[in-house]
């Protein structure tokens, strides 16, 4: 049997952070991904291990994998765009690298030669690439080289990959370089003056782009178009416009209308018609959405709303598919806890409240009261890991009777720590070590809202917290009438909540957001948004 050939695309970006390389990235995958398997890489300059000990509001939402690998926010435009699930090796930092290439050094690896960054480090960098590939088959290889072309964090990624073309030959590589046209205010001109100059930042480097998907607020004119070209030495009809959109999931098809899996085809010699049919109907549902429906999201990092980019990606995925469209409120609990604003006042027209995930104490008593409010009043309630556990203490407080309830991350000395730390995890040093961390087996009690839900016994959903219900007041809480509906597969560890009498009252210590596809909604998201659906038509029929 002939061993295929890897192809590999390669995805960098200039002028501007932010242009949305993972989307461009991602989209070109979708267009390929019908016959072919296509695994994507991302290339991050930071000198952190992972972005898991990141503040939110600085690198946007951590995103956790199957395997325990905590990557960024473009890992989630691969899983829901190319229907993978992404492993922790596709994921490449200079915090992994250098750490690797040290450890080689003290092993004696390099048989007391000069290390240095090329070729040492530039060599560990593609044989990263190649060991991925031939462990996951790979078809194409779809590497993303986070930052911009002329940053200092990603020159020796811009190195592997030009020293890539050399080895993998002509035809099995090809570059598509992101890059923005601006229409100035006054001018009311496209401008390709920047992106002749981030592309001669790539030709220095060695590098000459394949195809040039130009970010515009319009789509280019010809005569930009034709500019482009002749300046930067790429065909015309492999200049793209990558328009701004209001739903990043229209790009595939916008990409597609272009000719630019035709352009892919013809320079890699694959063949994979794009198969956008599913796509096109979800899209569709979404421009011609009935009715409206509104949903809270209450949490401390709502001034962001990359801190939540899966929770806000699983409800569009919801609107699609009950043709509502999802307003979404932010609830920013610190303004409740400090007695700014009533709850009532807050939640005013709200159909259904999500409490998310989330490290520390502040905002969490403006939670707790926000739980009680809406288990109290029957508003649908969604809890999700820091949710679940704040529902907990709000339950062991009001119910329970267990006055000042708490948990031991907010409180170490509480008199009912109904939220504690495992004693396994306390003696682990590293940081992202002391976690819970990738996909979990639940085993789902039958009859309950949470079976009802999955319609399965068994699922895995992902996790990423430190903190779990004490199983030391199961038993009392389970008496008083809450439902653990979903528990470890030794049994000890609650993994799903709900209250009886409840419209819909349920909570998770996962994140399953972070498996919600456009194709399949995450059922805990897709029940919250049928149940806020149910609760406002029955507040219009009072």
């Amino acid at each position: 049997m002939i061993k295929k050939e890897t192809k590999y695309i390669i995805v960098t970006g200039g002028v501007l952070s932010g242009l949305g390389k993972g989307i461009a990235a991602a989209s070109t995958g979708h267009l390929l991904s019908s016959r072919l398997k296509i695994v994507p890489m991302k290339l991050d300059g930071y000198l952190n291990t992972d972005p898991g000990t990141m503040n939110p509001i600085e690198h946007g939402e951590v995103f956790v994998l199957d395997d325990g690998g905590e990557v960024d926010m473009d890992f989630g435009h691969y899983e829901r765009f190319l229907g993978v699930r992404c492993k922790f090796d596709w994921n490449i930092t200079m915090g992994k690298v250098f750490a690797e290439i040290r450890k080689k050094e003290r092993r004696g690896d390099y048989l007391g030669k000069t290390v240095q960054y090329i070729p040492h480090v530039v060599d560990l960098i593609k044989s990263k690439f190649y060991e991925v590939a031939k462990k996951e088959d790979a078809d194409i290889m779809l590497i993303e080289v986070g930052g911009t072309i002329g940053d200092i964090e990603n020159e020796l990624y811009i190195e592997a990959v030009r020293q890539l073309k050399t080895e993998v030959g002509d035809k099995n590589i090809l570059f598509m370089h992101l890059t923005y046209v601006p229409v100035p205010s006054g001018v009311n001109e496209q401008k390709s003056k920047p992106t002749q100059q981030t592309v001669n930042l790539l030709r220095q480097r060695g590098i000459q782009p394949d195809i040039l998907i130009a970010r515009c607020s319009e789509y280019l004119d010809d005569s930009i178009r034709k500019k482009i070209s002749v300046f930067c030495g790429v065909e015309e009809e492999a200049v793209i416009t990558g328009v701004d959109v209001d739903d990043v999931y229209k790009i595939p098809l916008i990409f597609e209308k272009q000719g630019l899996a035709e352009l892919i085809h013809k320079k890699l010699g694959i063949y994979s018609p794009p198969d956008l049919r599913l796509w096109e109907t979800l899209l569709h549902n979404l421009e011609n959405l009935e009715k409206d429906v509104t949903i809270a999201i209450c949490g401390k990092y709502t001034k962001l709303e990359d801190s939540y980019a899966s929770i806000i990606e699983s409800l569009m995925h919801c609107s699609a598919h009950t043709k509502h469209k999802i307003n979404i409120v932010w609830v920013e609990t610190t303004d409740v806890e400090e007695g700014n604003q009533s709850i009532k006042k807050k939640l005013e027209g709200v159909d259904g409240i999500i409490v998310p995930g989330g490290f520390g104490s502040r905002g969490t008593e403006g939670k707790i009261e926000m739980i009680k409010y809406v288990r109290e009043n029957n508003i649908p309630f969604l809890g999700i890991c820091l949710g679940l556990q704040l529902a907990v203490v709000e339950y062991a407080r009001n119910v329970c009777e267990m006055e000042g309830a708490n948990s031991t991350e907010i409180d170490p000395t509480v008199l009912y720590p109904v939220i504690d730390i495992l004693p396994e995890q306390r003696e682990i040093e590293d940081k992202g070590g002391t976690m819970r961390l990738g996909a979990y087996k639940a085993v789902l009690k039958a009859g309950t809202l949470a079976y009802d839900i999955y319609n399965s016994e068994i699922v895995w959903e992902r996790h990423r917290h430190r903190y779990e219900v004490n199983p030391e007041y199961h038993s009392k809480l389970i008496a008083k009438g809450l439902i653990i509906s979903g528990r470890s597969e030794d049994g000890k560890l609650a993994e799903f909540i709900e209250v009886k009498d409840h419209p819909y009252f349920i909570a998770t210590q996962a994140h399953p957001e972070l498996k919600s596809r456009l194709q399949e909604p995450a059922p805990l998201f897709f029940g919250l948004v049928k149940a806020a659906i149910q609760f406002k038509a029955s507040k219009e029929e009072q």
